[in-house]
């Protein structure tokens, strides 16, 4: 089974419906053992940084998180999902991430509406397995006021402009995260959360 990680935020019962409609088994769960069972894990999330990591650390689910990327199962990160991977955010201060890519979560500066809301085009650098049927620039929902800075550029998989243009996708090995919604991008995030099902399967 796939792990939808709940720790307090996010989107959970989009994406698990989300998962559930196309056929794969995916299921919510909140502690460390679950995650260590699973096959992938998918972390999903809306809000703040600074409180996604104080909640994943005070449900004792951040090695668990680490261990399962480490061991080289698959993760989807979504929205927050993809910036903790990261070794720190400016968002509310300086806080620490994940550290497992090496780069900084850094807020919009432009004249356009913040945060960046709606629809908008994924152009790919390369194609994860996770874009399989799906075309490029292809739209997708976002909703964010940060994107990731990447230290090492050969991690990202796609760009979307936005006043700049900032990466909305990283693919490294058995990581695939992106800045966009998938639950709530209609036909082409469900085709997304599909293929990311039939890559853990042939992982």
């Amino acid at each position: 089974m796939i792990a939808i990680i709940d720790y307090g935020m996010g989107n959970l019962r989009s994406v698990e419906k989300g998962f559930l409609k196309v056929g794969v088994d995916a299921g919510v769960v909140s502690n460390p053992k679950a995650v260590d069972n699973a096959e992938a894990v998918v972390l999903p999330g809306v809000g703040a940084f600074r409180d996604c990591i104080r909640n994943l650390d005070k449900m004792s689910l951040t090695e668990s998180i680490i261990r399962s990327i480490q061991k080289g199962k698959p993760y989807l990160g979504i929205c927050l999902g993809l910036q903790i991977l990261f070794t720190e955010s400016e968002e509310f201060g300086i806080y620490k991430g994940l550290d497992i890519l090496k780069g900084k979560v850094v807020r919009f500066h432009i004249d356009l509406k913040v945060p960046h809301m709606g629809w908008n085009n994924v152009k790919l650098l390369k194609k994860p397995p996770v874009f399989g049927g799906i075309k490029d620039e292809a739209f997708f929902y976002f909703v964010h006021s940060f994107f990731v800075a990447p230290d090492n550029k050969d991690v990202v998989a796609a760009t979307t402009d936005y006043g700049i243009t900032f990466t909305s996708m990283v693919w490294k090995d058995n990581i695939i995260a992106t800045q966009f919604h998938p639950e709530k991008s209609q036909e082409t995030g469900l085709r997304l959360l599909r293929n990311f099902g039939d890559f853990v399967k042939k992982s």
